[in-house]
């Protein structure tokens, strides 16, 4: 996985929207009305249009509603509240967690009421999120943010009638929860395949936006899948979303993104925004991964994770000749945790793993999805290229416990090497303890990144630790310099870089800086 997330920030102008309702409702005009527009514009504003003249419209319109009479029954609002002790730090936040510590974009869907009895102890604090019910007896999915914390929660139906609910099981990896109400006869909806979902296909997204707009929905389109974006902090948590210009907005968590036959396809889970409200890019896991885990859930009120130990990014094709690859697909290695499936197995950072049991593997989402939906105690046959040459390793899945077994995505000599933008420095015992880097980790310290620079486009900062540079070990400033100084000027150079986010292989592009 990388180790740099691209922000997906949709920034909205005052020429262009203007701009975009006019072409749009032009485009229209002429699809769909053809040779009528001209007779209807002769016409007076007063005569209304043929029922012929506006029958592709009707056609849509019935459409879009039954889907929504389909799909809105089974819709639930969900209202939460927690217990906050009074003496905790004010920035402490739902659930007890500070919000400095939630990413950005999940911010946004927490709702905060006052505290019930500001001078007393404990404090109350709510939170307001959708849902959605997949069986007649009141099993309900939403996302676990939604219910974090929870001490009690309260769910509204679409006739108004309200239920008390528990929590059957959660999964916090994924972000994904299954709550259950004692009702029976109830409304639902059903899966769809997202496997199957093609860009530009039309989806509705149902929920409660900002707590107050209860039983919503708008309408728009896939925009992409696929999406290599996680607001998690989890380096673990697959990056592996549907993103929708379908708006989406605080209050709308757990709700359902459905397709034009009313199938749940995705679970609306975040959006990327400066403001906090929709901004065109919004975010909801894929129904194949999430009826996975909620099946799990609902039959044994838990979730396990398979885990290999290695950390990973993607095969891209600025990395790829430096591994001796015939395309630019597969997950990259970038480190082998010890004492692991994957150390067990002789692994070796550097490895690209191109399938599992004869699949194929496109980039490292797909490396993580499948091991993390295997069981563990799993026997597995790893296909990868090592320097070129092609292997099969065997190894068997371990289990994800989240203590610090994550698959992650990823002084002497002060002066700026100009091709990289980069000032070295040893990594000393000072230093080392300072950054907090493990003892296993050896290389120079990233002092100084100039703007601009190869080194700064690739998204290094200071105190990242380049332990390789084309795969030769580095570890002191003038081994670094000296390998530096053999790559011949214009050519790319590979670092295998050491972050607090992790270890990954890195691609400076010298013939692109200042672009």
């Amino acid at each position: 996985m990388s180790t740099k997330t691209n922000s997906l920030v949709a920034k909205l102008t005052g020429w262009i929207l203007p701009a975009a309702v006019v072409a749009v409702l032009a485009f229209s005009a002429i699809f769909l009305l053809g040779h009528n527009v001209a007779q209807a514009a002769t016409r007076s504003a007063e005569s209304p249009l043929s029922a012929n003249e506006i029958a592709p419209l009707v056609t849509v319109d019935n459409a879009v509603e039954a889907v929504v009479h389909h799909v809105m029954p089974a819709v639930v609002d969900i209202e939460v509240t927690a217990t906050v002790n009074q003496d905790q730090n004010a920035s402490q936040g739902f659930g007890g967690i500070n919000p400095n510590e939630i990413p950005p974009e999940f911010r946004h869907f927490f709702f905060f009421g006052p505290g019930n009895g500001q001078n007393q102890k404990p404090q109350y604090q709510e939170a307001i999120g959708s849902g959605f019910i997949i069986s007649p007896d009141g099993y309900i999915v939403t996302n676990h943010h939604v219910v974090a914390g929870a001490k009690t929660i309260e769910v509204t139906l679409h006739n108004r009638q309200v239920y008390a609910a528990k929590v059957v099981g959660v999964d916090k990896l994924d972000d994904l929860a299954v709550i259950k109400i004692n009702a029976t006869n109830l409304p639902t909806v059903s899966w769809g395949d997202s496997a199957k979902l093609e860009d530009g296909e039309a989806v509705m997204a149902f929920g409660n936006p900002f707590g107050e707009l209860s039983f919503s929905v708008t309408r728009g389109i896939v925009s992409a899948t696929h999406r290599g974006v996680s607001p998690s902090n989890n380096l673990r948590a697959p990056k592996d979303y549907i993103q929708t210009d379908a708006a989406i907005n605080p209050g709308n968590s757990g709700g359902p993104l459905v397709d034009a036959y009313g199938r749940v396809i995705g679970i609306n889970t975040f959006i990327y925004s400066n403001s906090g409200s929709f901004a065109g890019a919004g975010f909801a896991i894929p129904s194949d991964l999430a009826q996975h885990y909620v099946n799990e859930i609902i039959k044994t009120g838990k979730v396990e994770h398979g885990f290999l130990g290695i950390d990973i990014t993607n095969i891209t094709p600025q990395n790829a000749k430096f591994f001796d690859l015939p395309a630019a697909s597969g997950a990259l290695v970038d480190q082998v945790s010890p004492d692991t499936p994957a150390s067990r197995a002789g692994f070796q950072r550097g490895d690209v793993i191109r399938s599992i049991n004869g699949k194929g593997i496109t980039d490292a989402t797909d490396l993580q999805v499948m091991v993390s939906e295997m069981a563990p105690g799993t026997a597995i046959n790893l296909g990868i290229l090592r320097n070129g040459k092609p292997l099969t390793l065997k190894a068997t899945v371990g289990q994800y416990h989240g203590n610090g077994e994550e698959a992650q995505n990823s002084g002497a000599g002060s002066s700026q090497h100009a091709r990289l933008g980069i000032t070295p420095s040893d990594l000393t015992s000072g230093v080392r303890q300072q950054l907090n880097v493990p003892a296993s980790v050896h290389g120079v310290v990233v002092e100084h990144v100039a703007s601009g620079s190869p080194a700064d486009l690739a998204g290094l900062q200071s105190g990242d630790v380049i332990m390789e540079v084309d795969r030769h070990p580095v570890d002191s400033v003038d081994s670094f310099m000296s390998e530096v100084q053999s790559i011949p000027a214009g050519q790319d150079v590979l670092l295998l870089v050491w972050s607090n986010q992790g270890t990954a292989y890195v691609v400076l592009q010298t013939n692109q800086a200042g672009q």
